[in-house]
């Protein structure tokens, strides 16, 4: 990316080995539902140090597909993350569950287990699920997520979205790649172009879990079940001592979440590259460290000791009324030297729907609010060379006066 051109909050990197891959599977007999998909589910197993992976249509797809698998529904109670994408709430409603929030570490922006913990204490009646966010790439501190949520039973699904890449040390000192399910029940991730690898559009749900995988795997494809094992009519399936061959069981009410192997050829290629493309995204961070660690009025969040996350987002906090800027105001400025700018995210507790349906609302959950109030979204991704960054902090700083 040339230090003139626009510099985009985030962007997708491809090149001709990305191609190559594509076309490949173009010239071959299977666009979709064939060997593609399983390599690249048997990468991202291997990448994150799990039994399996079971690849989807999107992130969004994950998240439903984590909770059809854990069975949650009407009655049950999903706790996530204010600060997140729609997303990470709207799945439990996919399912009927309803949803509450734990208020987030200001230092971090993920999940306190503290306030999780208040939440869970409160919980009464039905399952309970909780869905902690790896918020711009930094995981949250999932042994403290773990225990206070196995101590009130509950599913854990990671939203790591933002986090593939990322790794924390265990109370044991031992790393911990996101994704391995060691604090949890399922993880999953997405695979847009504006995150660290891309299939276009594309998700990924991970577990150590031999029935969920199977159950992951049947709500994808329409709830159908052709393993001749788990077939629950056998009369049908078998005619003269054999399974017919075109025998199929659809068991639950399922869904067309398949991915193509179009886009998992591409994932694969992208996933070799994703050291690189983390460790460059880490220089990156710390330049803007470095570049902000002591103007007036703009901090960051913080990377605790142990933690090395894998940064999707840089997120500055900006006190715009003592600059004198309003946030709208500095993102127009931005945009018109060539910088583009995000804000991740309007707390999901402030959004109609759900002030609506659980009497959500301001003052809440003070904590996300507080964030969301100062919230800034710089140009993060690989490729952006040291005088991309430079310039986007120069910039920064011009608008901010400081």
């Amino acid at each position: 990316m040339s230090a003139d051109g626009f510099l985009p909050y985030g962007r997708q990197h491809i090149d001709d080995d990305d191609i190559a891959a594509v076309v490949e599977v173009l010239r071959s007999d299977w666009l979709t539902q064939g060997p593609s998909v399983t390599q690249f589910e048997s990468a991202v197993a291997e990448y994150c140090g799990v039994r399996h992976a079971v690849a989807c249509n999107n992130g969004t797809a994950a998240l439903h597909l984590a909770m059809l698998a854990a069975g949650l529904g009407d009655g049950d109670t999903v706790i996530t993350s204010p600060n997140t994408f729609l997303a990470s709430a709207n799945c439990a409603r996919y399912v009927g569950a309803a949803v509450r929030f734990a208020d987030i570490d200001p230092a971090t922006a993920n999940m306190s287990a503290n306030a999780l913990q208040e939440q869970l204490a409160m919980h009464s009646g039905g399952r309970v699920a909780v869905i902690p966010v790896h918020f711009g790439g930094t995981p949250c501190p999932m042994p403290a997520i773990e225990q206070v949520a196995r101590a009130a039973d509950a599913v854990i699904v990671e939203d790591a979205c933002h986090a593939i890449g990322a790794r924390y040390r265990d109370e044991g000192g031992k790393w911990v790649t996101a994704g391995s399910c060691r604090h949890s029940d399922m993880t999953v991730f997405s695979f847009h172009p504006v995150k660290h690898i891309t299939t276009g559009e594309g998700g990924m749900v991970t577990t150590n879990d031999d029935r969920l995988v199977d159950r992951l795997r049947m709500f994808r494809n329409h709830g159908m079940v052709r393993d001749p094992e788990r077939f629950t009519d056998r009369e049908a399936a078998f005619q003269s001592g054999e399974v017919a061959p075109w025998y199929y069981e659809m068991q639950e009410l399922g869904y067309n979440f398949r991915i193509t192997d179009l886009q998992c050829a591409l994932g694969v290629t992208q996933l070799k590259k994703l050291s690189g493309f983390v460790a460059r995204r880490r220089e990156i961070a710390q330049r803007y460290r470095d570049a902000f660690r002591s103007v007036p009025h703009i901090g960051m969040l913080t990377e605790p000791e142990g933690f090395e996350g894998s940064y999707h987002l840089f997120v500055l906090q900006i006190d715009f009324d003592r600059l004198g800027v309003t946030r709208s105001q500095m993102m127009r400025q931005l945009r018109e030297r060539g910088i583009g700018t995000q804000v991740h995210y309007i707390p999901v507790h402030l959004q109609p729907y759900y002030r609506k349906q659980f009497g959500t609302g301001p003052g809440m959950f003070p904590a996300a609010e507080a964030y969301y109030a100062q919230a800034l979204s710089i140009p993060m991704y690989p490729d952006m060379t040291d005088t991309d960054v430079d310039r986007v902090a120069d910039a920064v700083r011009e608008v901010a006066g400081v």
